[in-house]
């Protein structure tokens, strides 16, 4: 990758049609005319001249400068104009939720699936980095459905012991149950509930948990995976939102909710989707599980 590219830079890459917008800016497909090749043109909603650059978009220039794997989108560029600033990466032809929508997803496409997002999960959580906004359409797909990690505009790097973090990150059918409780401090085993979500999302093709609040989200996740007691999660009934469970809830089977008939499938997604997160399972470990033995040996 370059250093930061400028004014002359830009005029290398022509816009051709929006993929996205969202808070920081919209993404384009655009060509490159130098090497005649289509590449994500990601322009950020912001004046230089006035606002300077938030600290969001430099976390996520570090990130993805330090961050390069396999199933990691690729950081091509970074332009900097007079008042703009763009992210050049490579372009991918669609995202997974796009995929979720189009495809019949069979046990071993979802299997290769989550094989390659928890290999760029690993990278990260190796590294002391949480992605934070796990969903289906921050993850990409190129033609051959290898996948890419993508948009770390929320990722942090974090640190042991933790310290305080935002809870108000990853979409809310993702989030994980210690942040709709309002835990500050946390790990990146809210990642692994995220993964958990999509899992369950690529049998169903559907989201397993979808409230409208972040108080109907716990009280969905609840309905489901059954309500957290201190036996199970010690500490939890003095976190700031446990007030405002509706009731207790005894645990729906899995396998009511989500078609996985392999039961080392079954297994690993509760161990994703386990409510107390000092108990969930790690990537690391993950993929070690017997779940993707057949494509691992």
């Amino acid at each position: 990758m370059s250093d930061f590219g400028t004014e002359q830079t830009i005029n290398r890459y022509q816009p051709m049609e929006v993929l996205g917008h969202g808070t920081y800016g919209r993404v384009f497909k655009a060509l490159d005319t130098e090497t005649n090749t289509y590449i994500a043109m990601k322009r950020m909603a912001l004046d230089l001249e006035t606002e300077g650059v938030p600290t969001t978009v430099l976390r996520e220039v570090c990130l993805l400068r330090e961050l390069r794997h396999p199933n990691i989108v690729l950081l091509h560029d970074v332009v900097v104009t007079e008042k703009r600033l763009f992210l050049i990466f490579e372009y991918l032809e669609k995202d997974l939720r796009k995929l979720i929508d189009e495809v019949d997803i069979n046990e071993t496409l979802a299997k290769k699936i989550m094989l390659q997002l928890l290999q760029a999960l690993e990278f990260c959580h190796s590294r002391r980095f949480m992605h934070r906004d796990l969903k289906p359409e921050n993850i990409l797909l190129d033609s051959n459905q290898e996948v890419k990690l993508a948009d770390f505009g929320l990722g942090r790097a974090y640190q042991i012991p933790s310290k305080p973090y935002t809870n108000e990150v990853q979409t809310l059918w993702y989030r994980a149950p210690e942040l709709l409780l309002g835990a500050e401090e946390y790990s990146p085993t809210v990642d692994m509930w995220s993964a958990g979500c999509i899992m369950a999302e690529l049998y169903t093709r559907r989201p397993i948990f979808t409230g409208s609040t972040h108080i109907s989200q716990l009280n969905e996740i609840f309905r489901i995976m059954g309500s957290p007691n201190e036996q199970i999660w010690p500490g939890v009934s003095d976190m700031r939102h446990f007030a405002a469970i509706k009731h207790a809830s005894i645990a729906i089977p899995l396998q009511q909710q989500v078609p996985i008939r392999n039961q080392d499938g079954l297994d690993l997604l509760h161990r994703m989707l386990t409510l107390n997160p000092s108990r969930r399972i790690s990537a690391k470990e993950a993929l070690r599980h017997s779940y993707f033995s057949d494509l691992t040996q």
